[in-house]
């Protein structure tokens, strides 16, 4: 199938391809190359990076993976374009090159440089590539993380618990508690136990031998006696041996 383009939206969109060829080829000349043929030591003014830490030089080094990452944007546009220009000189542009259809003025109008149709565009699928290291850290916590089998010890939850309660950039609106109120509950899990898994372990204590137990009255004790599970015995003294119960 050959293009249904007109001499005149051909003549357009040609006159465009043959400008972005002139604009990237320049841009590319007089940014050299967006600094590539520079070494990071004459943009630090260091007379070796050997001995620093990335995070030394951390604005120099950024700048530098972003213009990488541009050359090589610029690059492949220019290979595209000059792609386009040799499709029209072989008679072919306008057609897409997987089902021979007339590709659209309108998508070549938007994207001159285009030779596929919308429907076998290479570009309209995005790259599913992640890190691997994503796989090791899912879920989160990685595999520290131990409460879905149960586990009542101290996990790698626990640990980043502890180190959030020092706090961190989080405000109560970012909580995953969509009730929190105030900062001293922003953390993940705020409101479950710390150190004890049963209400019962906060105000109970034993001796040395395990014999004789006490009653701490803390705000847990108060919250056991007043709710339905309080046990009455529990009210009246201080202390009793388990040999009575």
């Amino acid at each position: 199938m050959t293009s249904s383009l007109t001499n005149a939206q051909y003549d357009l969109l040609r006159a465009r391809l043959q400008d972005e060829y002139a604009s990237i080829t320049t841009k590319l000349e007089q940014n050299e190359n967006m600094g590539r043929l520079d070494s990071l030591r004459e943009e630090t003014g260091e007379l070796s990076m050997i001995d620093n830490h990335p995070g030394d030089a951390a604005t120099e080094l950024y700048e530098r993976e972003k213009d990488y990452a541009l050359l090589e944007q610029e690059e492949l546009h220019l290979v595209r374009v000059e792609a386009a220009l040799a499709a029209m000189e072989n008679g072919d542009y306008g057609v897409c090159r997987s089902c021979g259809i007339s590709i659209p003025f309108e998508r070549l109008d938007a994207a001159p440089d285009s030779l596929y149709c919308v429907e076998h565009s290479p570009r309209q699928s995005i790259a599913g590539d992640r890190p691997v290291e994503e796989q090791f850290l899912a879920p989160p916590f990685g595999r520290s993380s131990l409460d879905e089998h149960e586990y009542n010890g101290f996990d790698g939850e626990d640990a980043w618990q502890i180190v959030e309660s020092w706090g961190n950039a989080d405000s109560p609106a970012m909580s995953e508690n969509r009730d929190v109120a105030d900062y001293g509950h922003v953390g993940i899990e705020a409101e479950e136990n710390d150190g004890f898994v049963e209400s019962l372990e906060s105000f109970l204590a034993t001796d040395i031998t395990g014999r004789h137990v006490s009653i701490v009255r803390n705000s847990e004790y108060d919250k056991y006696i007043h709710s339905a599970e309080g046990d009455s015995y529990l009210q009246d003294d201080d202390s009793f041996d388990e040999e009575e119960y």
